[in-house]
């Protein structure tokens, strides 16, 4: 049973732990057993060798936590620590929860990790159990997901302004260029930001749950996980303009996305690394009918495969630009490196893809060799390219607050 039907079973019941006081909501021995079972094996996804969470580095173990388990958010609270220990696995260091400070074309802003581990212990679980009933429903939900967080970030940093519905004193990002009939997952983060709202109001921002919601996506998808940055705030305005402009088109070539990333902040190495997320997930007959018809910006119809070719041809010949494809046609359903090993195949689904690996640019024709060649390295580097990314401040001077409902201002 989920967090969403838990309400039923009664009130509010306040416990003690670890000097931390916590609610939980009453449920059945029954519902608590199978709830810590299953979401304890969910959330140590972030690198599953329990062996270092009983290291000299600390003595927090998976037992000690199922020992401790007496209802879902006490199980919520061990796994919140767990992941925050995880992060020890590349250095071997336990990592404190003090604000990191992050500086981006002159502008510091400060994140943390573990944010909420103290204000909402819970934040993590229910975003993470919303993901996973949405992806477990529409594997497809996972790319949307994903998708919101980059289209948010790239238009005046990760503020959530993608979220926001029309006004009558803006225009809203949802009918950009980019988005418009394109963009999914409002109706989930609706359902997160309701149960947060309930759980803890007003203390988790719209924006720092589509980045946990991002990456809740890419491990239901197979991918790594990561610790989350936290502490962003959400705008209170959004632009159309800057959404139409500031995010690549499916058509661009290599020099217009390095200059879409580094306009950002972002390196060529990021674009190349990031442009993986396309690994899952689907694109209208629309967006890549240049591949189609040889009208290709530096990639010819000689360097795609022509069974793939022959493939979309015949998906989209019914002339319905809605049709879907799948972004990688090997596992689209899998957050592997087999994206970068359809572009060396002439099989790069829209042309901002496939110009990686056969444009005029050799640097990102090795990164994608690289990534081909040492599936780990994309993994480790896609984890490290969203953390920068997921640093983007909104613009100097601009303020910011936690919305109630994520599709206007309070």
């Amino acid at each position: 049973m989920g967090i969403k039907t838990a309400r039923a079973f009664g009130g509010l019941m306040p416990f003690t732990t670890m000097g931390t006081k916590h609610f939980v909501f009453g449920r059945t021995m029954e519902d608590l057993d199978a709830d810590y079972e299953y979401k304890i094996e969910q959330f140590l996804y972030l690198r599953p060798q329990l062996s270092v969470l009983t290291s000299k580095n600390t003595t927090f173990s998976l037992s000690y936590c199922r020992n401790l388990m007496a209802s879902f958010y006490l199980a919520s609270f061990c796994m919140m620590l767990l992941i925050k220990f995880s992060v020890t696995f590349a250095s071997g260091n336990v990592v404190s929860n003090k604000l990191e400070k992050t500086c981006i074309d002159g502008v510091t802003i400060a994140l943390s990790f573990g944010l909420y581990l103290n204000s909402c212990p819970e934040a993590e679980a229910i975003i993470f159990s919303w993901v996973e009933s949405a992806v477990s429903q529409d594997p497809r939900m996972a790319a949307s997901l994903l998708r919101l967080h980059f289209h948010d970030c790239f238009v005046n940093g990760c503020d959530a302004s993608v979220l926001l519905d029309d006004t009558p004193s803006f225009s809203g990002e949802k009918t950009a260029g980019p988005n418009l009939n394109s963009l999914r997952g409002f109706e989930v983060i609706d359902n997160i930001k309701a149960d947060l709202e309930y759980a803890c109001p007003q203390t988790v921002s719209c924006a720092d749950i589509l980045s946990i919601a991002a990456r809740d996506s890419v491990v239901l998808s197979g991918g790594l996980g990561w610790q989350v940055q936290m502490g962003r705030k959400d705008s209170l305005t959004a632009s159309k303009t800057a959404a139409n402009n500031n995010i690549p088109g499916p058509n661009s070539n290599v020099a217009t996305l390095v200059t879409n990333f580094q306009n950002l902040g972002l390196s060529l190495q990021d674009m190349v690394t990031l442009s993986g997320a396309h690994t899952i997930g689907k694109a209208r007959c629309a967006t890549f009918s240049s591949r189609l018809n040889n009208n290709n910006a530096g990639v010819s119809n000689s360097e795609m495969n022509l069974d793939f070719l022959q493939s979309l041809q015949q998906l989209c010949s019914a002339n319905n630009n809605t049709t879907l494809a799948n972004l990688d046609d090997m596992t689209p359903s899998t957050f592997d490196n087999h994206y970068y090993v359809n572009l060396l195949s002439g099989k790069g689904l829209l042309v901002s893809d496939q110009v990686l690996a056969t444009g005029d640019d050799d640097n990102t024709r090795e990164i994608v060799q690289n990534y081909v060649d040492d599936p780990s390295m994309f993994l480790e580097d896609f984890k490290n390219s969203m953390l920068k990314m997921g640093s983007l401040p909104p613009p100097t001077g601009t303020n910011g607050e936690i919305r109630v409902n994520c599709r206007v201002i309070n």
